[in-house]
């Protein structure tokens, strides 16, 4: 799904670090360390998120490709440290004989998460050997990923935000606000929605008080992407597949929708198509935004609106019934430390890897060695597509 942009990220929710290569960058992007440790910080705001958010500060150390303060066109390492892993060093060591009792073994998988099928897929005995890596803890990775991004697309006017529309069956739909409208209501409370707060936060106490969890739907909103990113002559490159994958590869998020695209479905089509006008300098655009920005596969210059459903966490106190893979008896799924609601975060997360794969688009349309030469690329395109040529 990505064509000039490489990502990857290693590492373990309780290793020494959670690593990140980006490799594709222009050179010349400006990077703020402080609007970097800012982004991040997002990631750990959310009423109802548990223990490891005031553990872990989510300092991000930047390896190589960064010289005072600009991208230098080289790959970017970036690794995040673990502050919970001296609690577990002697637990998940990576050499030495094991011993026939390991601390915190999980031999009861939970039901909704990875542990059996990948205890089955990989032939492991404890499903700590599966959890570690599964864990949401590698999305930091996809954060400062993102966040370097937004970086590059705010010099290309390209601008990203999210918020949460619902928490359980509480739901919120702020047509009536504006783009700065909706990010100044969502960044100033911790479940990152523009109303209805108390519903919502009142839900996730209800939900932790009985040991259970609640999940939700998030939005992420992209402000002038150009249009023509993506394409309709290739399925796999089309930019609804790229963003769907990944908005989809978020731990727990089993839902994508490109604008309302579910409510669109039970619509005639005189109700969902987005009539084609004149701009009021040259060009054309759309009376509407029901498409949620894409046609075809490609950008048609409005905004871009991609919304994840993310099922409640797996991880329950009022344990689900499972087997111990030992003894083959039929027991209580184990605990591991949780969140009760993460839908804020993974809101952010989006943020994070929508950005990924429209900067992927951006760099896919125009290239360029250098940010400068990004710009012009885009500019010299619109022009042409003002021509209508």
């Amino acid at each position: 799904m990505v064509a000039m942009l490489r990502f990857l990220t290693a590492g373990e929710s309780h290793g020494p670090a959670i690593t990140a290569i980006l490799e594709g960058l222009p050179a010349g992007i400006a990077v703020d360390g402080d609007r970097l440790a800012a982004g991040m910080a997002r990631r750990q705001v959310g009423f109802g998120r548990g223990g490891r958010m005031s553990i872990e500060n989510d300092a991000v150390r930047v390896l190589s490709g960064l010289r005072f303060g600009e991208t230098t066109g080289a790959p970017l390492t970036m690794a995040i440290p673990n502050r919970d892993h001296e609690n577990w060093a002697q637990i998940l060591p990576p050499f030495g004989e094991r011993p026939a009792q390991v601390e915190r073994e999980l031999h009861r998988p939970r039901p909704g998460h990875a542990d059996l099928v990948g205890m089955l897929k990989y032939g492991r005995e404890d499903a700590r050997d599966i959890l570690e890596r599964a864990s949401a803890r590698e999305t930091v990775a996809r954060v400062a990923a993102g966040e370097i991004l937004r970086c590059m697309l705010v010099e290309l006017g390209i601008d990203v935000m999210s918020h949460v529309t619902s928490i359980g069956d509480i739901a919120t739909d702020p047509t009536d606000l504006s783009f700065e409208g909706l990010r100044e209501k969502v960044e100033g409370n911790d479940l990152r929605c523009a109303s209805r707060y108390e519903e919502m936060r009142a839900a996730i106490s209800a939900s932790g008080a009985d040991g259970d969890t609640l999940g939700g739907i998030f939005e992420v909103r992209a402000g002038g992407c150009p249009v023509g990113l993506g394409t309709s002559m290739v399925p796999d490159r089309k930019l609804d597949a790229r963003l769907a994958a990944a908005v989809l590869s978020i731990p727990a998020v089993k839902g994508c929708e490109i604008g309302p695209a579910f409510a669109n479905a039970a619509r005639r089509g005189s109700e969902v198509h987005d009539a084609i006008v004149l701009g009021d300098e040259g060009g054309y655009r759309r009376a509407s935004n029901r498409a949620g920005g894409l046609e075809g596969g490609m950008t048609t210059g409005e905004e871009l609106i991609v919304r994840g459903a993310m099922k409640p966490i797996s991880t329950l106190k009022k344990a689900l019934a499972s087997v111990d893979m030992r003894t083959g008896e039929v027991s209580e799924a184990g605990f591991e430390r949780s969140d009760v609601c993460a839908v804020p975060a993974a809101g952010v997360i989006g943020e994070a890897v929508v950005m990924m794969v429209i900067a992927d688009a951006v760099l896919e349309v125009v290239g360029g060695d250098t940010l400068s030469d990004v710009r012009a690329g885009l500019e010299q395109r619109a022009q042409r597509m003002r021509r209508g040529g």
